[in-house]
């Protein structure tokens, strides 16, 4: 997954027009955007992580690369839930 912050993309119109750019430039992408944290995430199949931004960047709007939420758990190692030790 690859994510920008877009801070400013301010409405339906602005997630509209960027999501159509991303589309363009990979029309199987999957495009997920957040308008009320201004996040957009991409999981692309044919394009890399400046190509999406140039596309959004082209679409008039300042993308800024973010590190995607991992799913890998802060847990201490061997422990279940964190709390035992």
């Amino acid at each position: 997954m690859i994510a920008f912050q877009v801070n400013d993309m301010t409405c339906g119109h602005c997630v509209s027009t960027i999501t159509k750019a991303l589309k363009a430039t990979d029309k199987d992408a999957k495009v997920q955007i957040d308008l009320a944290t201004h996040r957009v995430q991409v999981e692309p199949l044919s394009s890399d992580a400046d190509e999406l931004a140039e596309a959004i960047k082209d679409a008039g709007y300042t993308p800024v690369p973010v590190q995607a939420a991992s799913t890998a758990s802060s847990k201490p190692a061997g422990s279940c839930c964190g709390g035992c030790r």
